[in-house]
């Protein structure tokens, strides 16, 4: 293997054996800046020194004195900005609470490692690691202020972008994800994390929506009249849920483009339901009595999921991807997964698994009941005029891999657990 002198990397443990062991581990896999510290003061003074600063640390979590939770709490008091990698002989359990922990510091965290640590594990994990020179830089503290915004809006600078959505059982697609994008003049394409928190604070929030839904459901008919038939879903904002000419502003909106509401799904995050659900609850049934498809969206991620799934008439119940990716291997997230699904079928609701990143994801839900998938896995979000060349590719794809084998047949759900 090439020598990796670019990377600094910080092996802290209070193990002598462990450091070792991890140190000639790097060393063989080509990284030669290595240094070991036994305790977390020690490590945390390499930190404040700029010349000798890591930018990657392999940090054990249980350690006499400061133990691994408390040096990612220094970390950020010291304003460390590197990334790291967590090594336990603790449970699964305990190791993912300490990596959900270091993300919440905003510390990147490429991963966590079972003691005794293998040659072949810890290489995955530090290949993962990418220079901060490569790293693409979100237009953060650009300041965009909300006349901006609004000009934006009427200008046609926002565009959509829409992500597959997938019948698991046969690969048929079915329907996209509508996620707006930001094609800014002179900052290029800005992601909605930018903006739609600032359309929301200054009251353009509806002015946004109804630019993406006109736009989403002119893509949806002119899909049709080449002969494909999608379902098209889009995001709608708490405000939204309070404009009570909201339902009258999408009917006449899908009359407009021709488009069926049956072929249109709004999607509803379940953590930005209010308590006070009076107007949204009228909304929402009032969209459902004119047959649009509603969408709870993240679902597991809110502190009152049942209540929503009880007073709310959903059709389709989206699995949160931070329950799917890495299921099939995580006994905790197998169990949610498996409870989602089970809700949503008990309640005559389709169920979507998001956050479907890789082959043993897609597997492992070829094994279950769920319904549809979305996620890189299967594609990207991508602009409109490439939707009907991707469903070509994929079609191909699904055809040559299923008779390939690289797409298991769907088992029953039992025969998983």
């Amino acid at each position: 293997m090439s020598s990796r002198p670019d990377v600094h990397i910080l092996v802290l443990d209070d193990e002598p054996f462990t450091l070792m062991l991890l140190s000639r581990q790097l060393a063989n896999l080509g990284f030669t800046r290595v240094d070991t510290c036994d305790n977390g003061q020690a490590a945390l003074e390499l930190v404040d020194d700029t010349a000798h600063a890591p930018q990657l640390i392999l940090c054990d979590l249980n350690m006499p004195g400061m133990d691994g939770v408390e040096f990612v709490r220094k970390l950020v008091e010291h304003g460390y900005s590197g990334s790291l990698i967590l090594v336990s002989g603790e449970d699964e359990r305990t190791l993912h609470s300490a990596r959900t922990l270091v993300q919440a510091h905003r510390i990147e965290v490429l991963g966590s490692l079972q003691k005794p640590v293998s040659p072949q594990a810890l290489f995955q994990l530090v290949e993962r690691w990418v220079p901060p020179a490569r790293v693409t830089k979100q237009l953060q503290g650009k300041g965009y202020g909300a006349q901006r915004l609004a000009l934006a809006i009427q200008a046609g600078e926002l565009i959509n972008y829409y992500q597959p959505k997938v019948s698991i059982s046969d690969g048929k697609v079915v329907g996209v994800e509508t996620l707006v994008r930001w094609r800014h003049p002179v900052d290029g394409m800005v992601y909605p994390d930018q903006f739609i928190g600032l359309a929301e604070a200054h009251g353009l929030i509806n002015a946004l929506t109804q630019a993406v839904l006109v736009q989403a459901l002119r893509d949806c008919a002119s899909w049709a009249r080449q002969g494909v038939s999608l379902k098209v879903a889009v995001n709608v904002s708490m405000d939204n849920l309070t404009a009570l000419e909201f339902p009258e502003q999408i009917t006449s909106a899908a009359a407009a483009a021709g488009v069926e509401p049956q072929s249109v799904v709004l999607e509803v995050t379940e953590s930005q339901l209010m308590k006070d659900l009076r107007a949204p609850l009228e909304i929402l049934t009032r969209l459902r009595l004119r047959r649009f498809k509603l969408s709870i969206d993240d679902f597991g991620t809110g502190h009152s999921s049942l209540a929503q799934l009880r007073d709310v008439p959903f059709h389709e119940l989206k699995v949160d991807q931070g329950f799917v990716h890495g299921a099939h291997s995580d006994e905790t997230l197998r169990a949610i997964f498996f409870a989602s699904l089970t809700l949503a079928k008990e309640l005559g609701m389709e169920a979507v698994a998001e956050g479907v990143e890789d082959a043993d994801d897609w597997s492992f839900l070829q094994k279950t009941e769920c319904d549809l998938a979305q996620g890189y896995f299967i594609a990207r979000p991508m602009p409109a005029d490439q939707v009907l060349d991707w469903a070509n590719k994929w079609g191909m794809r699904w055809t040559s891999e299923q008779l390939g084998g690289s797409f298991p047949k769907r088992r029953n759900r039992r025969q998983v657990l």
